[in-house]
């Protein structure tokens, strides 16, 4: 199953609730979040075309799915060392995932509805939320280890543009098994793409 939306969403939270219900009704649920398969900054990010290029190179999806996802689909156990990567790090470090004998794989990021991955799921959830909301709880959380306004312009420069390349080419509302509304406000949001 994928959990999917924009950052800041709460893809997180209502990721950890599906992987809560599941484990209730006696599942045995994996949860992962992508994130920790993020590019190390020299090439996640870049000055030329930088929300093109965050769209294209923010995670490791290759080793995400070959080193993890797919092995741990079809075997149901594994324990495996990846590279991980932290949000600000310049490094990577060593995790070390274990899972034995698991019913329900729950993977949690953005762009998990772009068409190469889509196969990959049974049921996938996209978290409706707008931008405007997305941002005031990355800035409450501290969200990337940031002051407020560098916050803010890392998410209006590149992380909510790039998704808005990702609705252009992807369209994974469309995509999605369920769509979840994740944001208080009504339904008449300010972005283009709600």
């Amino acid at each position: 199953m994928a959990v999917s939306g924009i950052d800041g969403s709460g893809k997180g939270f209502v990721a950890a609730r599906i992987v809560e219900a599941l484990r209730a009704r006696a599942l045995r649920a994996a949860g992962v979040n992508s994130d920790g398969w993020l590019n190390l900054p020299d090439r996640r990010f870049s000055r030329v075309n930088p929300v093109e290029h965050f769209y294209l190179h923010a995670i490791r999806f290759d080793e995400l799915f070959a080193g993890l996802v797919l092995p741990l689909r079809d075997r149901r156990s594994l324990r495996v060392t990846v590279d991980h990567a932290d949000e600000t790090a310049t490094g990577y470090r060593e995790e070390t995932y274990a899972f034995d004998d698991v019913d329900v794989i729950v993977l949690e990021g953005i762009y998990l509805l772009k068409p190469a991955f889509r196969a990959y799921y049974d049921l996938s959830v996209w978290i409706e939320c707008s931008f405007e909301t997305a941002l005031e709880r990355a800035v409450n959380r501290a969200q990337e280890g940031l002051p407020p306004h560098e916050t803010m312009h890392a998410y209006q420069s590149i992380y909510h543009p790039a998704q808005q390349i990702h609705f252009v080419r992807d369209d994974p509302r469309r995509a999605a098994t369920l769509i979840v509304d994740n944001d208080p406000r009504p339904a008449t949001r300010a972005d283009p793409f709600s």
